[in-house]
């Protein structure tokens, strides 16, 4: 992977990481979550005349990407109702990139070398080292462990979807728009069904953050299916997984979560599985 992919997926990995934790501390997750996503759509609407569209072979990925991207806008919040954000953000995103890396071999032919592998193993099982944790870990939060999971497997559908689909798209900022304008309005509509008031009360009392977090969500995404129509997917997945990073500084002085000795463990292991994947022989 290029120097330049690798720093500008870090930066989107920040992003993540930001916008993850405005939806913990937001209100209610749902109406957060929908209007996060709207006003991420928002951006994209200004964005859409200035890409090229699609090609129309990657539509049919683009409609599933959509509706994947829609059931892990509701899947994360969900986990986050029941788990605390320094404990959800690694699980979820740490339990994605071995699917990707599969994924990929499968579906778009890619072959990784062995240091690759070991290292996108290692950022794997760093980030998800939370659930080992004594006081929060799945013995004691069972729920948000198996929610996370459930959000992980969302999150790796959908990178890999997103990435072959923008590599036949032709312009892969154009799917990335049409992407975040579909997803961020889908998921709106379907929480305005049964959280209006909360949705409303979302934007009286919260409406700057959301709209920051909008811009934040888009931004990490369009970047990332950038990376991806260039680099593996697998390693994109796996890099873009550091915001754990963010999240455990995050979660630590802002949202004083705490910093038990199993994120001293994750960070090791992230720290070894970047160098790992910015292997060449």
């Amino acid at each position: 992977m290029e120097i330049e992919i690798t720093f500008v997926v870090l930066f989107a990995a920040m992003l993540n990481a930001g916008w993850n934790a405005l939806v913990k501390v937001g209100g209610d997750k749902i109406a957060v979550m929908a209007l996060i996503t709207f006003m991420g759509s928002l951006f994209s609407l200004v964005a859409l005349p200035f890409v090229t569209i699609p090609s129309p072979e990657s539509w049919p990925l683009l409609c599933v990407a959509i509706l994947i991207h829609t059931a892990y806008h509701f899947s994360l919040p969900l986990a986050y109702k029941f788990g605390d954000y320094g404990q959800v953000y690694p699980i979820a995103r740490g339990s994605a990139p071995l699917l990707v890396t599969l994924g990929a071999a499968l579906f778009a032919s890619e072959a990784l070398s062995f240091p690759i592998l070991i290292g996108i193993l290692l950022l794997s099982v760093g980030v998800m080292a939370l659930a080992l944790d004594a006081k929060t870990g799945i013995t004691q939060n069972p729920r948000a462990i198996f929610t996370a999971l459930g959000t992980g497997f969302f999150i790796a559908s959908y990178t890999l979807v997103d990435g072959i689909g923008a590599r036949q798209a032709g312009s892969a900022f154009g799917f990335a728009v049409l992407l975040t304008i579909g997803n961020g309005l889908l998921t709106f509509i379907i929480a305005m069904t049964w959280k209006h008031k909360l949705i409303l009360e979302v934007i009286r009392n919260n409406i700057v953050s959301v709209s920051i977090g909008g811009g934040m969500q888009v931004g990490a995404y369009w970047i990332v299916i950038w990376a991806m129509a260039y680099a593996p997917l697998g390693m994109v997945s796996a890099l873009r997984e550091t915001s754990v990073l963010f999240a455990a500084l995050i979660s630590t002085f802002i949202l004083k979560e705490g910093f038990g000795v199993w994120r001293f463990v994750s960070a090791a292991m992230i720290a070894g599985g970047i160098g790992l994947t910015r292997y060449r022989p």
